[in-house]
């Protein structure tokens, strides 16, 4: 939301909401997820999808896997959400967890080309392994996104790299010299957004002189999330060193947008 999108949603567990509102107003909190230690006897996925879906026709994006856990009636459950997703033909990014339910189960994303998966360097292995590639260095992210049918792939690392299969682009702008718990949230998020302004621009909500392709589109989007949370990195790192916190982040996200894209505003 710090990015510049309208509204964030955060459907989560019942046990989890209270601190999670708590935290934040700005945010719309939905208790419809539930874990096994504490859903009532015999409740199964398929009673909480009802419930988990509804929210999917008020967004343009989901992020699946930040904060989910690994239980197995929230596994089921996000599962269905990602078929419903897939169903409406809404953009999905994959992070964290989401990305141990795509490695046990590649075929829930394989082919979904309005998909970003952003693995880190041991989630890239895994889900190498999934697939059945092994590593062979340089264009590693190309084979992985051809192996999952076009999925564009958000590399983590030094570098970032972005790949849709077909390109393939590098996200080298220098990030902070700490890198902080939480900061591939800031980038699921910013990357949230920037896929919802890929919708916005394919909807012709401002008029543009040229229809990009929908593959350029999603690297696009990709590069520009990476780079801008390297940025913000880099802003936090530079007002708050050796002390700097997942939180200083969001402080700087504003500031990294401007400077990357927006150098005119008078803001």
């Amino acid at each position: 939301m710090i990015v510049g999108a309208d509204m964030g949603h955060i459907v989560c567990a019942k046990d989890a909401s209270t601190s999670i509102k708590a935290y934040s107003p700005d945010v719309m909190v939905h208790p419809y997820l539930q874990e096994s230690t504490s859903a009532a006897p015999g409740v199964t996925a398929k009673d909480l999808l009802p419930r988990a879906t509804s929210i999917l026709d008020r967004v343009h994006v989901i992020v699946v896997g930040p904060g989910m856990g690994r239980d197995k009636l929230m596994i089921e459950t996000v599962t269905g959400v990602i078929e419903a997703a897939k169903q409406k033909n809404l953009h999905i990014v994959i992070d964290a967890d989401g990305l141990f339910l795509v490695q046990n189960n590649p075929d829930i994303i394989k082919g979904y080309r309005r998909a970003v998966l952003t693995p880190n360097v041991v989630e890239f292995k895994r889900l190498q392994d999934s697939v059945g590639l092994k590593p062979q260095g340089e264009g590693d992210v190309t084979k992985l996104s051809q192996a999952f049918g076009g999925v564009t792939i958000l590399q983590k690392g030094q570098v970032d790299r972005i790949s849709n299969g077909s390109e393939t682009l590098v996200s080298d702008i220098q990030g902070g010299l700490k890198r902080v718990g939480g900061q591939g949230d800031t980038l699921s998020g910013s990357l949230a957004t920037f896929l919802a302004w890929k919708k916005a621009y394919q909807d012709n909500l401002w008029e543009h002189s040229e229809e990009l392709a929908e593959d350029k589109l999603m690297t696009i989007a990709a590069y520009g999330a990476s780079s801008i949370t390297r940025k913000t990195s880099r802003l936090a790192y530079e007002a708050k060193g050796r002390a700097m916190l997942t939180s200083d982040l969001s402080k700087h996200l504003g500031d990294a947008y401007v400077e990357l894209y927006d150098n005119d505003s008078k803001l």
